[in-house]
C-alpha cells in the first residue's frame, strides 16, 4: 500500500465511526415520543407508531404496557428495540421507585421482543407461552435478526440477541403481585402459534396483544385466521372496560373496536377461500376483490397484498 493509500486509511476508520455516532444521534434526535400514558389505577401504556419499523423511529411500532404493584412493576411486551425498552425503564422510574419484577410477553415477533434484553439485564423474569420456543430457536428468527441488524441499525446490531423466558407456560396461570391479580391465558394458535392476553379483574383491563389491531390494517402474517376470529370472541367474554390492543389506540368499546379486525380477516378469508376453492390464480383474485372498506386505513398498500397471498395459501390448505 503506498503512503497516500496507508494515510486515507488511517484517516477512513475514525471517520466511519464519527459517521455511526452521527447517524445514531440524528435518528435519536428524529425518535418518537415515549410517553407512558395511565389507563387505570395500577396500569400504563406507551402506543407505538402506525409504521413499518426504521431506524428514525427505533422500531417503536408496537404498544407495551406496565403495571404497578406495591412489590413490583410487570411489563406486558418489550417494545421493538434495546433502545426502547432502556427509554420505558426511564419512564418507569420516573412513575414509581419499585423495580421491574416481571415481563410478559403476548408473543414472540421483534417489535414486541428485541427490547427484552434490556429488562434481562434489570432482573426481571419472563413469562411466554412455550409454543414459542420454536419460533425462537428457527431460522426465521434467526434471518430476520440479521436483517434488522441492517435495516434497524443501529438500534439493531451485534449485541442485540434472542431472550429466552425464564418460565415457559402452557395454560392459564396467575400472577398476584402486591395484591393485584393478573390472569395469564393463552389464545393460540391464532396471530402466533404462542398467544398470550393479560387481564387485570379488579380494574377490567384487558392487554390484548395482537389479537387486536386497532385503527390499521392487521398484519396477518402465517395466522391461523379462523382460530383467530375465534379467539376475538373469547377476549369479547372478559368483563372489560379497557382493552390495549397490540397496535393502535387504548379501546373503550370492545366489541366495535374489535370489528375491524375481524371484519377484515372474514373478508380474507371470504374472497381467497372462493379463490382457493375455485382454483383461480391469485393475481387474478385480489385485482378482482373489492377491497374500498380497507384500502383508506394505514398500512394498507403495505401489508394487504401479502395479507390475501398468506390467507390465500392458508385456504388452498384447509380446503377438502
Amino acid at each position: 500500500m503506498t503512503f497516500f493509500g496507508r494515510t486515507m486509511a488511517r484517516w477512513a476508520r475514525p471517520l466511519v465511526a464519527l459517521a455511526g455516532v452521527l447517524t445514531a444521534s440524528l435518528a435519536l434526535a428524529q425518535a418518537p415520543a415515549l410517553v407512558p400514558r395511565q389507563v387505570s389505577a395500577s396500569a400504563w401504556v406507551v402506543e407505538g407508531l402506525s409504521a413499518l419499523g426504521s431506524p428514525q423511529n427505533q422500531n417503536f411500532i408496537s404498544n407495551a404496557g406496565f403495571v404497578v404493584t406495591p412489590a413490583g412493576v410487570v411489563v406486558i411486551d418489550a417494545l421493538g428495540s434495546p433502545a426502547l425498552a432502556q427509554r420505558l425503564l426511564a419512564e418507569i422510574a420516573k412513575v414509581t421507585d419499585k423495580p421491574v419484577t416481571h415481563v410478559i410477553v403476548t408473543h414472540y415477533h421483534a417489535d414486541h421482543i428485541y427490547g427484552l434484553q434490556a429488562f434481562k439485564a434489570a432482573g426481571a423474569r419472563i413469562l411466554a407461552h412455550q409454543a414459542a420456543r420454536e419460533y425462537l430457536h428457527s431460522d426465521t428468527a434467526r434471518l430476520r435478526l440479521e436483517a434488522s441488524r441492517t435495516e434497524l441499525a443501529p438500534w439493531i446490531d451485534g449485541a442485540t440477541r434472542l431472550v429466552e423466558a425464564d418460565e415457559w407456560i402452557s395454560g392459564e396461570r396467575e400472577l398476584v403481585l402486591g395484591g393485584l391479580r393478573l390472569v395469564i391465558r393463552p389464545v393460540g394458535p391464532s396471530h402466533t402459534p404462542e398467544d398470550l392476553v393479560v387481564y387485570l379483574p379488579q380494574e377490567r383491563l384487558l392487554f390484548a396483544g395482537d389479537l387486536v389491531f386497532r385503527n390499521r390494517i392487521p398484519f396477518v402474517g402465517q395466522a391461523d385466521s379462523r382460530q383467530w376470529m375465534r379467539a376475538l370472541d373469547t377476549l369479547l367474554s372478559f368483563d372489560t372496560a379497557v382493552i390495549v390492543p397490540g397496535h393502535g389506540p387504548v379501546s373503550t368499546e370492545a366489541r366495535k373496536d374489535m370489528q375491524l379486525t375481524r371484519d377484515y380477516l372474514a373478508y380474507l378469508r371470504k374472497v381467497m377461500g372462493t379463490a382457493a376453492k375455485n382454483l383461480d390464480p391469485f393475481d387474478e383474485a385480489y385485482k378482482a376483490a373489492d377491497w374500498s372498506a380497507f384500502e383508506g386505513l394505514p398500512l394498507f398498500r403495505l401489508a394487504n397484498r401479502m395479507n390475501a397471498y398468506n390467507t390465500y395459501l392458508l385456504m388452498e390448505r384447509e380446503s377438502p
